[in-house]
């Protein structure tokens, strides 16, 4: 394995270098151009590459004429667009729909690089640059609004992205195998319109007598005026995103018909082994070096991924909906060459930033079931418990970890994409445990309980407060052990479904008998594709079809989120309001237990201290965490 030199072209320059008069497909897409496998035009460009046809990438073009959309002239077969690694309004836009004023996925970090709804837009413009080319979109953007779907920055219920932008193909999910099949398709002459049987795509036909064993959920006319449609029309379409067992799924918009073949076969360990063995150059193109480079690439560019999939399925998490609850993983030896080449680099300083996937310890599949029947229809791996079928077992990947460390070159090799931690401790081989304690964190480990309210986990699909108790005793008896001063930083949520202002001081609470005030919480955020952005619109969870309180209006998620940082003066009248909301007035005072006292307290100056110095505003610096006593 070794980094290629040559990047895809991007101008009309690099194809007369390459000798190319037409591409074959050209990409276009919402990030800056970097040729990394963990950046989907890359991954894309790269496979079809492989099978030998020319691609060009045009990156983040100017979206207020057509010039860009014609640099690299038209593509013999196709345009494939996507808007980057992230939906472009979640790239855009805050929890509390506040632009953001930063990118990490363009030149020098800015924002300004895409236009909202990026997907639409590059579709209109380039069917304005070369009327009659095949449109194929994919990627994040896709693939999570590809049926009718609430839309959080709108407030209402829009349309199916392929409607809407027009495409002739929407591949969803990891779209290796779909764009092959499709690629040697137009090799062969076909048809894009012909194309309707192809797995892992959605095409759109004004009828469907030609399709037999589907299941119709709700149109789009009635999920967009009825709540309880809509969470229906969920619980259909999730039920059926399995590649064995999966059915074909229609949605009615108007007088046309979205049609959604079933999922895409997972990758085989060699087909996963060759997508991550391609020719990447593993870095950003050069024509942002005068920019500042692009801050996306630092995060990667020494870290390793393992595998794809989670069948954790939290409720709020999108990715079971995209790559979903089947594990693909690549093989040891495939990683183990990466890692080997990563040691080569001039600015590698002996530190495998991180090796795993959605969840790192998430290896194999959950089960051997799953291997012929696919994963289960109405039954989740971890939630509400363990499943008596699931395989827990870190003994592959700590195999892994330990080849790894055994490399020359290699210091560290951190794990930091994510430990479940119910899965870490329903092993009854500590071993793994042990030596992720000794070896692969530093000084602290992050995990995500989210919350501690069993109803409000209960609503996010995560295990109960007691399974994350015996995780946080097992973790620091450990430490103990190996004789570790490290510490745990536990990722907290606000305003996520379920969670009242009762729920919200009840993890105060907690917050506060751990010792320390977290840096960072994150408020739910609605984003296409989840289940708990199904609840948060509908306040059904369609799973059960209980009704769930959701926290919807903007000043009481401000409160919830104040008493997570309860401590922090700015916060303190927002917490008090919401503790006497809450009729909790015993937690405010002197006392033990309290979160704040009566009065505020106010910042001592010293009386030498100028007045420009008098009226800064007070630090409020959180404090480290602390070993849980």
């Amino acid at each position: 394995m070794k980094p290629n030199k040559e990047f895809l072209p991007i101008s009309r320059r690099d194809m007369d270098e390459r000798g190319i008069d037409q591409l074959d497909f050209i990409i276009i897409t919402g990030d800056a151009y970097i040729d990394h496998p963990s950046f989907a035009a890359a991954i894309i460009g790269r496979t079809l590459e492989h099978e030998g046809f020319t691609v060009g990438i045009i990156a983040q073009p100017d979206w207020q004429n057509v010039d860009d959309f014609k640099k690299l002239g038209q593509p013999k077969y196709a345009f494939l667009i996507n808007s980057g690694n992230i939906d472009s309004m979640v790239n855009h836009y805050t929890a509390a729909k506040k632009r953001r004023h930063d990118d990490l996925y363009s030149p020098g970090g800015k924002s300004g690089y895409r236009p909202d709804r990026a997907l639409i837009v590059y579709c209109s413009k380039a069917k304005e640059a070369y009327k009659g080319i095949p449109i194929i979109i994919g990627g994040i953007e896709a693939s999570l609004r590809r049926f009718a779907h609430y839309d959080y920055w709108q407030d209402k219920v829009r349309r199916s992205i392929l409607i809407d932008s027009k495409a002739d193909l929407l591949c969803f999910g990891m779209g290796e195998k779909t764009i092959i099949q499709i690629a040697n398709l137009f090799r062969y002459g076909a048809d894009v319109k012909s194309m309707s049987n192809i797995r892992g795509t959605m095409y759109a036909a004004s009828n469907i007598d030609d399709l037999s064993d589907y299941i119709e959920i709700p149109s789009y006319e009635d999920v967009s005026t009825d709540k309880k449609a809509y969470a229906e029309s969920y619980r259909l379409e999730s039920l059926e995103q399995d590649a064995i067992r999966g059915k074909t799924i229609i949605q009615r918009h108007g007088d046309r018909y979205v049609i959604q073949n079933p999922p895409q076969f997972p990758l085989t360990e060699e087909e996963m082994d060759l997508t991550y063995d391609l020719p990447y150059t593993r870095t950003y193109h050069p024509i942002y070096e005068a920019s500042g480079g692009i801050p996306a690439i630092n995060e990667v560019k020494f870290s390793i991924t393992s595998h794809r999939g989670c069948f954790g399925s939290c409720s709020f998490c999108a990715l079971t909906f995209h790559q979903g609850r089947t594990i693909q993983h690549r093989s040891q030896n495939s990683i183990i060459d990466e890692a080997k080449m990563l040691t080569t680099f001039k600015d590698f300083k002996g530190y495998i930033h991180d090796v795993g996937g959605p969840t790192a310890n998430f290896r194999h599949k959950s089960c051997k079931l799953q291997e012929t029947k696919g994963v289960c229809k109405n039954k989740q791996c971890l939630f509400p418990s363990p499943c008596k079928n699931l395989k827990v077992d870190h003994t592959e990947y700590l195999s892994l970890l330990r080849n790894l460390r055994a490399i020359p070159g290699i210091k560290k090799v951190f794990i930091r994409s994510g430990i479940r931690y119910d899965y870490l401790i329903y092993d009854t081989n500590l071993k793994f445990f042990e030596e992720l304690c000794k070896h692969h964190i530093s000084g602290q480990l992050k995990v995500a309980p989210e919350h501690v309210s069993n109803s409000v986990l209960s609503q996010m699909g995560k295990p109960t407060r007691e399974v994350y108790n015996k995780f946080v005793k097992k973790y620091f008896e450990i430490n103990k052990k190996i004789g570790k001063n490290q510490f745990l930083v536990p990722y907290l949520m606000s305003s996520h479904p379920g969670s009242d202002l009762n729920a919200a001081i009840e993890l105060a609470l907690y917050i506060k008998e751990m010792g320390y005030m977290p840096e960072q919480v994150q408020d739910f955020y609605p984003t296409p594709g989840s289940l708990s952005t199904t609840i948060y619109y509908t306040g059904i969870n369609p799973m059960n079809e209980e009704e769930v309180y959701v926290p919807k209006k903007q000043h009481e998620k401000n409160m919830q989120r104040a008493l997570l940082q309860y401590s922090k003066p700015e916060n303190y009248s927002l917490v008090k309001e919401a503790l006497i909301k809450a009729h909790r007035e015993d937690l405010i005072g002197s006392g033990k237990n309290c979160l704040i006292p009566a009065v505020p307290t106010r910042v001592r100056v010293p009386k030498n201290k100028s007045d420009k110095e008098i009226n800064k505003k007070p630090s409020n610096k959180t404090r480290k965490p602390i070993k849980r006593k």
